[in-house]
């Protein structure tokens, strides 16, 4: 990346110099008094329904000369994509979903597009070069922090467009052509408006905006054909899709080697070609210049200023010291010269120190967008005949469009998606909303499976094989595979494994990597990465330049390998800095990490079991007169750490099926032995006891009890192991539970109070007795199971001794919902047969008083047998 300063307006911006009134009315028409066109269609946006406004549009696109189209042109954008601070929706595109509304989705998608009236209104105004202002306060947060610091981003879309402030004016604009102006506001709309609150389970492939870019990218981007399809005119009309005067980059350049920033506005010109076909490819150009931009330009500053050369930095500053030499007089003192080479110093470190504040997070919607894209971006890249990939067809024979397939993702994509990538993954919760996150990923990874052409294949494992026709692009997006890989790793060391949602996204990586082929191509290109420099000694201060392929300079270089060796480098210091440290994928750091995925994956599979296990003793052991009432419910409140019991058996199976295929997978991949993994899991621990159930975390004893080591904490974090925790208080003061009535609970408790404090003595009077009314009243008035609790912690034991509770009444079985809709439904039941309510209550104290009776003799019998 290199950046261009923009203090000296003239040299680096020739066309936003402030000029006179009346280039400024010329350049922005939109300026201009308000229309009565403009003023008719705001009313009408209010008082006609939307079908009716589409029609009188498409008549008003039809009928009106451009003068009067462009000062409708931003507010009809504007009330379409909505405004850029998102407080007004527009058509809110990304909640209109066909099946909810037909009419008016239909009447949008018609309206908007790409050869639809929207679109010619663009192109009827993109033939007379009007120009639109854009602020750039709302452009992606690392483009508008380089453009107000007077930076130049390093993007062919931004150049010859920034528009500094008129006196009195508020911050920088950018002056956008028709088309460029649309693109932005459609783009942006996906960042900027903030889903509704109905919107959080419509499908996002079913929506207007989803298949808007479906279909922009289908005609500007076509898999088919060398040119790009026209948009028919009506005779007489301008030019449908007519080339803006500035190109955005010339064809020439579409190498993945560039000039430097500080002169490229020079080589911006407009150059002749005879071909038409280049009158059309800016509008692909732009089209995916705009979607990177908006969409992948959103990873943090830090990142962005890591990607500056240091070239690019020490070209900024001695432009900026030839800027300040040139302000003061040759005889300047030299302690002045030294003070202004300081001060710039010090603003070019301010420049490229990373800004702190609040990361940029993007929806799911947002990542499905961009898959969509990378998806595209592979079936219209490797489109391509394979004629026209000779070299012969690539020298001269290519098309401007052939031309912009092969330079499409390595030139506009490559860098912000691995930093967006990056970011995601750093950045992204721990849950199983990361799944839209890896699909994007493993979606670029598998260039092959979006290739329009497909060989048809003998067999099941060559259908799965990866062809070397792939090599040269696993090579040349060798950090996507390696770095990211690791970065994915990082992740799932620290998630429960034991969730299918989580065990699947483990599987769907190991099983993308595990593809025949693909490991030994990932390895075959950090071998090229890793080896050392045999060639010429300047090469290796030029990795990010690309040699001249002359004749002469070829006979120099060593075998076709290290040209390999040297693209892979160039990859790999173009995105990381040429002071980046690479780990290995298949070294020995790696390796240990997926010897720990291994293990985990191994005791995920071991604690979905036992917590299944539980789960159908639990049901089996469970009353069934705990479902009236009348048993004592778990007071323990437990919960599972994960979705099994939500999903029951099955999600048991598929846990068990994913993390199995994925342990075969990696075990593959890194030549994993069994002897290795059975090693590794029994240094672990993963051993189980006597009854077959999980072991405690692993702790050491110290003074006031057990304390956790730092294993121990691992496998609590991970859901492998934990404590059983037993709620050991009043079992009157436990917090009010989801299944009773709050208030009900709280005025049982305060009249069974009242009663344990004005007849204690009688109820322990009553409760010593040795007979048989003794312990009926001991069944009742005393804690079940009170006298055999224990406390695993040992510092509470002096103190809880001290808290024995004497007999008491407790009332709270009655605030329970199920007790009340248990005795509802006796109390209706019996008005079936004609029982009233005294008599069905007198039946119901009297069943209760025989089963009483009949616990109070189990229960003493019971005593006996133990003692």
């Amino acid at each position: 990346m290199a950046a261009c300063p923009l203090r000296d307006r003239e040299q680096c911006f020739p066309e936003t110099a402030v000029s006179t009134s009346t280039g400024a009315v010329m350049a922005f028409p939109h300026l201009q008094q308000p229309s009565f066109l403009l003023a008719s269609l705001k009313a009408d946006s209010v008082n006609k329904p939307f079908a009716q406004r589409c029609q009188d549009l498409v008549k008003v696109i039809e009928d009106f000369p451009a003068k009067e189209l462009q000062t409708i042109f931003p507010w009809l954008v504007e009330s379409i994509f909505g405004s850029l601070d998102g407080v007004l929706v527009g058509w809110n595109l990304r909640c209109l979903q066909g099946r909810v509304s037909p009419v008016e989705y239909s009447i949008a998608m018609e309206f908007l597009d790409p050869g639809g009236p929207m679109m010619k209104l663009v192109y009827k105004l993109q033939a007379e070069d009007y120009k639109f202002d854009f602020p750039v306060s709302y452009l992606p947060g690392p483009v508008k922090a380089s453009i107000q610091e007077r930076v130049l981003p390093d993007s062919p879309l931004y150049h010859n467009k920034v528009q500094f402030p008129p006196p009195g004016g508020l911050g920088l604009n950018l002056a956008l052509s028709p088309f460029e102006y649309y693109l932005f506001f459609f783009a942006l709309s996906l960042i900027t408006q903030k889903p509704l609150p109905g919107a959080l389970h419509i499908r996002t492939s079913d929506c207007a905006y989803f298949i808007l870019v479906d279909r922009y990218l289908s005609w500007f981007l076509p898999t088919e054909g060398n040119v790009l399809p026209l948009l028919s005119s009506s005779p007489g009309a301008p030019s449908p899709s007519p080339a803006p005067r500035t190109p955005a980059m010339p064809f020439a350049s579409y190498g993945l080697h560039h000039t430097s920033l500080l002169k490229r506005h020079i080589s911006h010109q407009t150059s002749v070609n005879a071909d038409p076909a280049s009158h059309e490819i800016w509008r692909s150009e732009t089209l995916l210049q705009v979607f990177v931009e908006m969409w992948l330009h959103h990873y943090s500053l830090e990142m962005y200023q890591k990607m500056q050369s240091p070239h690019a930095k020490l070209e900024v500053l001695h432009y900026r010291l030839s800027v300040s030499s040139a302000l003061h007089s040759p005889a300047q003192p030299s302690l002045q010269a030294l003070h202004a080479y300081q001060v710039l110093a010090a603003l070019v470190l301010f420049l490229f120190t990373p800004a702190r504040g609040e990361p940029f997070m993007p929806t799911e919607e947002h990542v499905l967008v961009v898959r969509l894209l990378l998806k595209h971006l592979h079936a219209f890249s490797h489109s391509l005949k394979a004629e026209q990939l000779s070299p012969s067809a690539h020298s001269h024979a290519a098309s401007p469009l052939e031309e912009f397939k092969r330079a499409a993702v390595p030139r506009f994509v490559q860098q912000k998606l691995y930093l967006f990538l990056q970011h995601c993954f750093g950045h992204w919760p721990l849950d199983a909303s990361f799944r839209a996150v890896l699909e994007m990923w493993l979606s670029y990874l598998q260039p092959w499976r979006y290739a329009p052409e497909k060989q048809a294949q003998s067999s099941d494992y060559q259908a799965r094989c990866v062809s070397e026709r792939w090599a040269p692009f696993v090579q040349e997006n060798l950090l996507m595979y390696t770095k990211l890989f690791v970065g994915f790793l990082s992740r799932a060391l620290r998630t429960d494994l034991v969730s299918p949602k989580n065990a699947l996204m483990v599987f769907r990586v190991a099983k993308v990597f595990a593809q025949p082929n693909l490991a030994e191509m990932i390895q075959k290109g950090e071998q090229l990465f890793l080896e050392p420099e045999l060639v010429i000694p300047h090469r290796q201060h030029r990795l990010l330049a690309a040699p001249p392929f002359t004749s002469s300079f070829l006979s120099s270089w060593p075998p076709a390998v290290t040209d390999n060796s040297f693209k892979v480098k160039s990859h790999v210091y173009g995105l990381e800095g040429q002071d980046c440290k690479y780990t290995p994928m298949f070294g020995p750091e790696v390796r240990t990490l997926v010897l720990r995925l291994a293990q985990l994956i191994t005791q995920a599979k071991q604690t979905a079991k036992c917590l299944s296990d539980q789960c159908g003793e639990s049901a089996a052991a469970r009353p069934f007169l705990s479902w009236l009432g009348f048993c004592p419910t778990d007071t323990n409140g437990s919960y599972a750490a994960n979705d099994l019991d939500e999903l029951g058996q099955d999600s048991v199976r598929k846990t068990d099926e994913y993390l199995e295929k994925a342990l075969e997978y990696l075990c593959q991949m890194f030549r994993l032995s069994e002897a290795q993994l059975a090693q590794l899991t029994l240094a672990l621990g993963t051993t189980q006891d006597e009854n077959g159930k999980k072991q405690l975390p692993d702790c050491i004893v110290g003074e006031d009890g057990l304390i956790l080591t730092p294993l121990g904490r691992y496998q609590i974090i991970n859901g492998l192991r934990k404590f059983d925790i037993e709620y050991q208080g009043d079992a009157e003061l436990q917090p009010i539970r989801s299944y009773e009535i709050a208030s009900l609970v709280r005025l049982l408790f305060r009249l069974s109070s009242a009663i344990n404090c004005r007849f204690a003595g009688q109820m322990a009077a009553l409760c010593s007795r040795a007979d048989f009314l003794g312990s009926f009243c001991r069944y009742h008035l005393t804690e079940p199971g009170l006298a055999d609790r224990h406390l695993l912690s040992p510092v509470q034991r002096g103190r809880t001794a001290s808290r024995a509770q004497g007999p008491r009444l407790s009332l709270r079985f009655l605030g329970s919902y199920r007790t009340l809709l248990s005795l509802l439904l006796a109390f209706f039941v019996a008005s079936l047969f004609c029982i009233g309510p005294l008599p069905c209550t007198l039946l119901l104290v009297l069943g209760y008083l025989l089963y009483a009776v009949a616990m109070t003799l189990l229960t003493e019998r019971g005593k006996l047998h133990h003692l």
